[in-house]
């Protein structure tokens, strides 16, 4: 994409927020930017609508200083917290119905192969717990059968935060939540160990207590899923809201699910996806 397609409409300039108008002139198109470079470019609006503290604005943040190629990148959302901030990030994007994300990924990324023949764009899903693995499951294990060349990364703040605090596949067995005052009845479910079995090339589980691993495992999902596969990431992402805890308690909350061995990280990938990953690295040299 060209980069010069990033302007704004003359006559415009005087009348739009200042913070939109750093997004244009500072975001992080063809500067190769990544997660050591948060702060000096703008990735997302600093007065999102998202709660303080919020999991998900972290791990939103670190994803979008780590794609490979921002300015032809296009974010596939879905129904959820984090569709609140996909209209004030510096990357195009898409909002689906819920749960319809990876049906509208796969559609897109196969419609832009046949547009681009020679260039490479990526196609990345970004949805919560709710959308991913209740919602949406079935669009998302058979863009995984199908061995779509897309990346799926869950935010995972293990309820449906945007509407009240249920609790999702993804909550804890026995979590008490705004709406499930009584605890959850059965464990969270295993997505990664679904994806593997599905046929994922690459698989991770990362949080943003571990930000620089995320960005490295952010870079190889998309990198990998252009050539091999499919892929899938979840970030766990915790959510202070509904899980009722001071906004400044995130990354100690991680700690504590790292401690009592209920959050681990987590990588799986092929030997096929490692060789291509070697084959870059060797590239460089």
């Amino acid at each position: 994409m060209n980069k010069n397609l990033f302007k704004i409409s003359p006559g415009y300039e005087e009348i739009m927020p200042a913070e939109y108008l750093d997004l244009i002139n500072d975001g992080p198109y063809g500067k190769n930017y990544g997660v050591d470079d948060l702060g000096t470019f703008k990735e997302l609006l600093e007065e999102h609508p998202l709660c303080a503290g919020c999991g998900l604005a972290l791990s939103m943040r670190l994803i979008l200083a780590s794609l490979p190629n921002p300015e032809d990148t296009i974010i596939v959302g879905s129904t959820g917290c984090s569709a609140l901030a996909f209209p004030q990030v510096a990357v195009q994007n898409i909002h689906s119905l819920f749960g319809n994300q990876n049906a509208v990924a796969t559609g897109l990324k196969r419609a832009l192969k046949l547009r681009f023949p020679d260039k490479i764009k990526d196609v990345v899903v970004v949805a919560g717990d709710g959308a991913t693995v209740d919602i949406g499951l079935d669009m998302v294990m058979h863009s995984w059968f199908r061995k779509e060349n897309i990346t799926t990364i869950m935010l995972d703040n293990e309820a449906y935060a945007n509407t009240g605090g249920q609790e999702s596949g993804m909550s804890q067995e026995k979590a008490v939540l705004n709406m499930a005052p009584t605890g959850k009845k059965f464990p969270k479910i295993a997505l990664p160990e679904v994806a593997q079995a599905a046929g994922c090339a690459y698989v991770g589980e990362v949080s943003p207590l571990q930000a620089k691993r995320l960005g490295k495992m952010v870079r190889n999902a998309i990198l990998i899923a252009r050539e091999i596969g499919p892929t899938y990431l979840q970030l766990y992402s915790p959510c202070p809201t509904n899980y009722k805890f001071k906004s400044n308690e995130t990354m100690q909350k991680i700690k504590d699910r790292v401690k009592d061995g209920t959050f681990k990280v987590k990588e799986y990938i092929t030997p096929e996806a490692e060789q291509f990953l070697a084959g870059i690295e060797e590239g460089k040299k």
